[in-house]
């Protein structure tokens, strides 16, 4: 019924068929799962003048060093 070669080249396009939807389906996983951690919000102290920042949505934050609440930067 089938020959060698049409048995090879399915086998072939079948094995790639998987390692590529293997690969799509971690990429956007992981894609997803580290949004988060990658965006973030960007506050300057105006009483110390450190820099910092806090995870996406935050509108006000405490200073890390002096304890002083900021309003996030907007550029």
């Amino acid at each position: 019924m089938f020959d060698l070669t049409i048995g090879a080249v399915v086998y072939c396009v079948l094995t790639a068929v998987v390692f590529l939807g293997l690969w799509l389906w971690y990429d956007r996983r992981d894609h997803r799962r580290f949004e988060l951690e990658r965006r973030k919000t960007t506050f300057h102290c105006i009483r110390c003048d450190a820099l910092y920042s806090a995870p996406t949505g935050t509108e006000l934050c405490r200073c890390p060093h002096c304890g002083h609440e900021n309003g996030r930067l907007r550029f």
